[in-house]
């Protein structure tokens, strides 16, 4: 019997040792086919960058077996790919996004983002090194910066390079693979809606898996059941027709900037608290519920410390159950000139820009008109225009409000039968608990699938959880290269 045993452990240890060369191998070929991707400028707001991005996509899944094709949008369009269908297997849409954020050379370290530098950790800092360094092995600790090499382009090198794992190993996938990117992620994905709705029998499946952002902090397998969605609102006030001498007018004309802070101050209370009548309406958080928020390992000392402030706003009693609630934001703020510009005038006027992170619960038009009726309600005369000399001299105060549009969030079920097969096939994968997030606080643009296909959704997050997502220096951790292709290779070959 002990020498069974001992057979049995020493065949698992080359079994798995096999593993580990395969798919370090498999990484070393990801890294290269990231830089060659990442290489190709993706800036969501050049139509021509996106276009040659939907080639290089073109030549690397049609690589892999893969029919593929363009969708045609109101503005660019996405791409779509799929493996052969068959009728009896269950189908997985997995949704990724090509284009990324803009770039500012100079807030970066190194000439060009779109070029990736391979970078080892070095008393707190960062030293490159030359990739022919990963010749004589890879170390999983070392980061690829480059812009999108986390979000979103890591992502989808991981997910190709799975396939090419699966079919060295000639294993028959249980599930049929449908794959759509799109080129507009980083602007909001408006013409997503129509386009969902416009080819729904193209993207009919059983679910939808989203390959984006960082995995929890604390570095384990995550699967997130839901995101917030966002509007916008921005609102003017104005005082002047034209900047006024303060010693001149100052005490006499009125102030557009201390006439905004007095408004914005009565939509919160001093903790943070939406004051607004029925801003949170609907939210009911019961026993599980709150045992998911609380299984989630956050450490209130560490984001403290992290983001470097002393106390935590009350929305919620800690952070999982702040983002079940909308949030109220003010994301920019300004009047006259500040700093060495600094002028002694009256200024012209004031401007916020707010941010209305959504829940399911809320509705964002409905929110954005209970921010108007408020304003309404503290004497304020709302209109969408600059006012004219004839509105200003009718009106005390007055607010020019401009809105955005409005994506909507989702949320599925904690108990979904196919977010209990991504739990059990990540935790065998890594054999590691499985953080379970119910909503995250960041924004896809997934909703319209929800709506118009009528499926459950799920976030598979990839990459590291401080890789500098739309900041200068964004990178990719190694490690989190061979994490992903494990996730995709475990989660494509295991019958649900």
């Amino acid at each position: 019997m002990k020498k069974l045993l001992a057979f049995i452990l020493l065949f698992s240890i080359k079994v798995s040792a096999q593993d580990s060369t395969l798919l370090k191998s498999q990484v070393a070929k990801s890294i290269t086919e990231l830089r060659d991707f990442v290489a190709i400028p993706n800036d969501a707001l050049n139509g021509d960058a996106i276009a040659d991005n939907l080639i290089w996509l073109k030549k690397n899944f049609n690589a892999r077996g893969f029919n593929t094709t363009e969708l045609e949008t109101e503005n660019h369009p996405l791409f779509f790919a799929a493996l052969p269908m068959e009728d009896t297997k269950p189908t997985i849409l997995f949704y990724m996004h090509f284009d990324g954020q803009s770039v500012d050379s100079s807030k970066w370290n190194q000439e060009n983002p779109y070029q990736t530098v391979l970078k080892k950790p070095v008393d707190g800092g960062y030293e490159t090194m030359d990739f022919e360094a990963l010749n004589d092995d890879i170390d999983y600790n070392w980061r690829l910066f480059g812009r999108s090499t986390s979000d979103d382009k890591g992502p989808i090198i991981m997910f190709l390079n799975a396939i090419d794992l699966l079919q060295k190993e000639e294993i028959k996938l249980p599930f049929n693979v449908k794959v759509i990117l799109d080129g507009e992620e980083e602007k909001s994905s408006k013409p997503l809606p129509k386009a969902v709705k416009q080819y729904r029998e193209l993207l009919e499946a059983d679910f939808l898996l989203i390959a984006d952002g960082p995995i929890h902090s604390s570095e384990k397998p995550t699967v997130v059941y839901g995101c917030r969605g966002i509007t916008t609102l921005s609102i003017t006030t104005h005082g002047p027709a034209k900047p006024q001498h303060s010693g001149h007018y100052g005490n006499y004309a009125p102030n557009p900037g201390f006439q905004l802070a007095q408004l914005l101050a009565t939509m919160k209370d001093k903790e943070g608290r939406v004051l607004i009548k029925g801003y949170y309406d609907g939210i009911s958080l019961g026993e599980p519920v709150q045992n998911i928020l609380r299984s989630v390992p956050d450490d209130a000392v560490s984001i403290a410390e992290k983001l470097q402030f002393k106390t935590a706003e009350k929305v919620g009693a800690f952070y999982q159950e702040s983002l079940q609630y909308p949030s109220l934001n003010i994301r920019g703020l300004g009047s006259g000139w500040i700093g060495k510009k600094a002028r002694t005038i009256v200024p012209e006027s004031a401007t916020a820009e707010l941010d209305l992170r959504l829940v399911p619960e809320s509705d964002g038009t409905r929110l954005k008109k209970l921010v108007k009726d408020h304003i309404v309600k503290q004497g304020f005369t709302v209109l969408e225009d600059i006012p004219s000399k004839e509105e200003r001299l009718r009106y005390d105060k007055i607010i020019t409000l401009t809105e955005g549009s409005v994506t909507d969030a989702f949320r599925t079920n904690l108990d979904n039968e196919y977010g209990t097969f991504l739990v059990n096939t990540l935790q065998k994968a890594f054999n590691d608990d499985v953080v379970q997030i119910r909503i995250m606080g960041g924004t896809v643009p997934i909703a319209p699938f929800i709506n118009e296909l009528k499926i459950p959704a799920f976030v598979v997050p990839m990459v590291n959880p401080d890789n500098n997502q739309h900041s200068p220096n964004e990178n990719l951790k190694i490690g989190q290269l061979a994490y992903g292709i494990k996730a995709f290779y475990q989660i494509l070959k295991t019958e649900k």
